[in-house]
């Protein structure tokens, strides 16, 4: 008897410790009632230990009074896990809200980067265009004067000068603001993009797609865009890749981008210090709340599948949303 006595103090004073730290946590939480309610029973159960105590020592105690301190307990720790569920539920509840504000300013966050894109490819194409291309015919113009070799010379290299500025100008404008994207949709905006690229890097890129001229969402259209763009450079920068292959697809409701190189690969756990941009890739994908799921291994390129959910906004119409996204008029976008 004397070894059951020393649990039932033992248990007794480890309840009272509890009672107190339940105390202790009663102002740090929303609910209350959950603590007050484990206060209750946990004094309660400590009651039903001194009265077993007191009981083993000769004192008389009746039954009732063990029925009613053990319903106090079940009622106690029954509205506990009542309130319990429901702190649960404001949890879950917080954390989506805390996710959709996220999504929200993510959203606006990218919105207003494509705004500034938009705004400043106006400014160079509408400000610094017609300068350069004034410079072009005044040079045009001095060539057909009765000018040195030397002086030739010298407009020649003037001129092609001012050319390649003038396509430096048009790369720069394009990349801020895709037109092709703007008034054509994803694909075309993407076929574009590759067209450019492989005119510039000795790598074989490949897209395949089954799609034509659907349009999605400005906001699918232009972060998936991006995405695809990002991963592509970050391929030729990074992974020294001979080719690239790309697939676009709609598969019920959700597009998805298959995306795979022949590179030099990496460890992904490694990625966010090798400075390749895939946290903004995340970010971005993360605003659509689509998946992005990324596989690698050094010596084995790299797969990243993309899949973002198009909530039936497929539009085979103009780009209206995207006069909303780039706040632009029709006419500047078709210059």
């Amino acid at each position: 008897m004397r070894g059951a006595e020393i649990a039932m103090i033992v248990c007794i004073v480890m309840q009272m410790g509890a009672t107190v730290l339940a105390l202790l946590l009663v102002n740090h939480t929303k609910y209350r009632a959950l603590w007050w309610c484990c206060i209750i029973g946990l004094s309660m159960l400590t009651a039903e230990r001194v009265l077993q105590l007191f009981e083993w020592d000769g004192v008389d105690v009746s039954n009732l009074t063990f029925a009613w301190v053990g319903t106090a307990v079940s009622v106690s720790f029954s509205v506990g896990v009542l309130c319990a569920h429901m702190l649960v539920r404001h949890v879950d509840r917080m954390t989506n809200q805390r996710r959709m504000l996220e999504n929200r300013l993510m959203t606006a966050v990218l919105r207003t980067e494509e705004r500034s894109c938009a705004s400043f490819s106006r400014e160079l194409h509408d400000g610094l265009g017609p300068l350069l291309s004034s410079a072009k015919m005044s040079i045009s113009a001095l060539q057909r004067a009765e000018l040195s070799d030397k002086d030739r010379r010298t407009l020649a290299n003037t001129s092609a000068v001012i050319d390649e500025a003038i396509r430096s100008l048009r790369e720069i404008s394009n990349n801020l603001s895709p037109h092709i994207l703007n008034n054509f949709g994803l694909v075309r905006g993407i076929k574009n993009f590759i067209d450019r690229i492989v005119s510039l890097h000795d790598v074989k890129i490949t897209f395949r797609t089954g799609l034509r001229a659907e349009r999605f969402d400005s906001n699918i259209e232009v972060i998936l865009y991006r995405v695809v763009c990002e991963l592509i450079n970050n391929s030729l920068k990074h992974s020294a890749c001979k080719a690239i292959d790309i697939s676009l697809e709609l598969s019920s409701d959700r597009l998805v981008v298959e995306y795979r190189d022949d590179g030099r690969g990496f460890s992904p756990r490694d990625v966010e210090t090798m400075g390749m941009g895939l946290s903004n890739i995340r970010s971005r994908i993360s605003s659509l709340s689509g998946k992005f799921n990324l596989v690698s291994s050094p010596g084995r390129g790299m797969t990243a599948t993309i899949s973002v959910s198009i909530d039936s906004a497929i539009a085979h119409l103009s780009g209206s949303d995207y006069d909303q996204l780039y706040n632009t008029p029709k006419n500047d976008k078709k210059r």
